[in-house]
């Protein structure tokens, strides 16, 4: 299960970010997830939860924004969400395509910190 080394990828990654920003509490981080990213999503939840042990995301949620694969037809000279990874091929004229412009995604793009003297206020 490759998931958990890429969830303590992302652990260490958003703890050096804390870290430089002073501190805090990580309450949840967002990432695009593609379908062609070659991670399962579940699999990835799970390990996030174990990664987190003992690191300032303890107790964060992972929030996943699940991203369709997009990809460029030459003979429509357009953008097309694929309709299944099983058929690379245009859903408008059914031309194979190996164009893929989204879906590989695999990108943390926020996290929720609590600062710390919100933490002493409450």
């Amino acid at each position: 299960m490759h998931e958990l080394s890429i969830a303590v990828s992302i652990v260490e990654m958003a703890s050096q970010e804390v870290a430089k920003r002073g501190g805090g509490r990580v309450c949840a981080l967002h990432l695009r997830l593609g379908a062609l990213s070659g991670v399962v999503k579940e699999a990835l939840l799970f390990s996030h939860d174990i990664a987190c042990l003992g690191t300032p995301l303890a107790g964060s949620k992972l929030i996943i924004e699940e991203v369709p694969v997009v990809i460029y037809c030459q003979t429509c000279q357009a953008e097309h969400n694929l309709e299944s990874i099983q058929r690379f091929a245009c859903p408008a004229c059914g031309e194979p395509t190996a164009e893929v412009r989204q879906g590989k995604d695999l990108e943390v793009v926020a996290l929720e910190i609590e600062d710390a003297v919100e933490e002493l206020l409450t």
